[in-house]
């Protein structure tokens, strides 16, 4: 049986716990700090820490990374594009790996860095996703490295998958990001009923996450870039015709770094 935990570290990340309680092991994803992770093993003897999956290179996700593989020997999975620190196993686009018995496909979704990928589990009733800075709830990554049509594709193809797919995303960015979702359609009601549910969340000291694709497309503007009033609202912005969803996607990405 597999149960999902989040280890926050730093002030808004989140290291994803995977945990095999019927063998007692776990894997961790994105592990920026080595200190949570080292205090859960600590509050759980008996408990193997088996693997650590790697989205990108940015320190808040591979901080942690060598500490943990030194005290733990866990094998290390990560981007081949990218230098991830104590990396044993460089994973590329379609390879497809088994960790704690799950199967998960690698997808490359290159825009917040160039080798940045994501973990996905095709669990017909309870898929998975770990998308590390590339789709957030209701919002996506900066470009750091990648254009604006790398990741308008990226997020495209993670649109794609089951609407029942959880999204496992490393920070708590919600609140933040619905706001910006309001501002670029303040009529939807799902973003509206989003924004109070969030609320609410957060002022109990709860998480916001896992989201669902299901839930994004309907309040993510990002993966809303051909809805007409999406678009509208991103002509707004930069005074041009945005005439392709890739357009879209720019003009709404350009407005959420001075939103």
């Amino acid at each position: 049986m597999l149960q999902i935990d989040a280890l926050p570290a730093f002030s808004d990340n989140y290291i994803w716990l995977l945990q095999d309680t019927d063998h007692k092991r776990c894997a961790v994803v994105d592990p920026g700090d080595a200190a949570p992770v080292m205090a859960w093993l600590e509050q759980h003897p008996g408990w193997v820490l088996s693997d650590i999956l790697i989205t990108h290179h940015h320190f808040d996700h591979v901080g942690g990374v060598a500490q943990l593989h030194e005290h733990t020997n866990a094998k290390v999975w990560g981007p081949a594009l990218e230098t991830i620190p104590a990396r044993q196993v460089a994973l590329n686009d379609a390879d497809r790996i088994e960790v704690l018995g799950l199967e998960f496909q690698v997808m490359l979704v290159p825009g917040h860095t160039l080798g940045h990928i994501a973990f996905y589990h095709d669990d017909p009733s309870a898929p998975l996703l770990f998308c590390g800075d590339t789709l957030f709830a209701a919002g996506c990554g900066r470009l750091f490295e990648g254009s604006p049509e790398q990741m308008h594709q990226s997020l495209s193809r993670l649109a794609a998958l089951p609407a029942l797919t959880g999204v496992y995303c490393t920070h708590e960015y919600t609140l933040s990001n619905l706001r910006f979702a309001q501002a670029v359609e303040p009529t939807n009601a799902d973003i509206a009923a989003r924004v109070a549910q969030v609320t609410q969340w957060r002022a109990e000291g709860r998480i916001s996450l896992p989201s669902s694709i299901g839930l994004e497309l309907r309040t993510n503007p990002f993966l809303r870039v051909k809805e007409t009033s999406v678009k509208e609202k991103a002509d707004e912005w930069n005074s041009l015709d945005n005439d392709s969803p890739g357009a879209v996607f720019a003009s709404l990405r350009s407005w959420k770094d001075t939103f």
